[in-house]
């Protein structure tokens, strides 16, 4: 009889970042808003914190109601508290008349009318200039992933997989875009940069295990990590992964 070989543990996978959570490494529960239940990495627990999610293993640790912000009154000092106060004595005028009523009511104040409020633009998104040459634009590429939440995530698994290979391509189809790919030999992760887009630049467009599924223009290194896990231009990959 044939021996059906199954695999000793289940694949899970990220909720934040998306990968394969690896042998030996351990995923933990967190609770979004409303209920929800995700498994998260240790690479990815500060960004589920900064989201908002606590870990499930934490929330029996939380208090089920708020406060009450004033002590509960008796009945005396409800009814006491709904009584009309008494009327101020009426004030005598300065000329000798008639007392007046201190209930007497002011003439109204004249409202102004507001300005007309101006109309906001159909688009509020600011748009950035895009440079022109290759090389200016795979270097504000890079800058614009640096300074996102993926960088932390590439170099996290840095640590863990080892040097990658790493390509910064412009698209040849889109002025404004550029395609940074990050390999290793069992996964690799390709984001796209929109230089025209200021208020979100990075995304992660495709991922796979094998470097063979990346597109062949997609596949010169040009580019490497250095030693805090941020992606340079300017250099070339040798047979072992981006050159230190």
């Amino acid at each position: 009889m044939k021996k059906e070989l199954r695999p000793v543990h289940d694949v899970v996978s990220c909720d934040v970042c998306g990968r394969t959570i690896l042998k030996g490494e351990r995923a933990e529960s967190y609770l979004a808003p409303g209920g929800h239940r995700h498994q998260v990495c240790d690479l990815c627990s500060l960004r589920a914190q900064d989201e908002g999610w606590i870990r499930e293993s934490a929330a029996g640790d939380m208090p089920t109601r708020l406060p009450r912000s004033e002590p509960r009154r008796g009945v005396l000092g409800r009814l006491r508290r709904r009584a009309p106060a008494e009327p101020p004595p009426p004030v005598e005028r300065a000329n000798g008349g008639e007392a007046a009523d201190p209930y007497d009511e002011a003439p109204a104040p004249v409202r102004e009318r507001p300005a007309p409020a101006r109309p906001r633009p159909k688009d509020p998104r600011h748009v950035r200039a895009v440079p022109t040459t290759a090389q200016a634009k795979v270097e504000r590429a890079l800058d614009l992933f640096n300074g996102s939440s993926h960088q932390r995530t590439i170099a996290g698994l840095a640590r863990t997989l080892g040097t990658p290979f790493v390509s910064a391509q412009p698209d040849t189809a889109q002025g404004s875009q550029v395609s940074v790919v990050v390999a290793w030999e069992l996964s690799w992760y390709r984001y796209r940069v929109d230089l025209g887009d200021e208020a979100d630049p990075v995304m992660m467009l495709d991922k796979g295990e094998e470097i063979e599924q990346i597109d062949e223009g997609l596949r010169d290194w040009n580019a490497r990590l250095d030693a805090d896990g941020r992606v340079l231009a300017g250099h070339s990959a040798n047979d072992g992964g981006s050159e230190a």
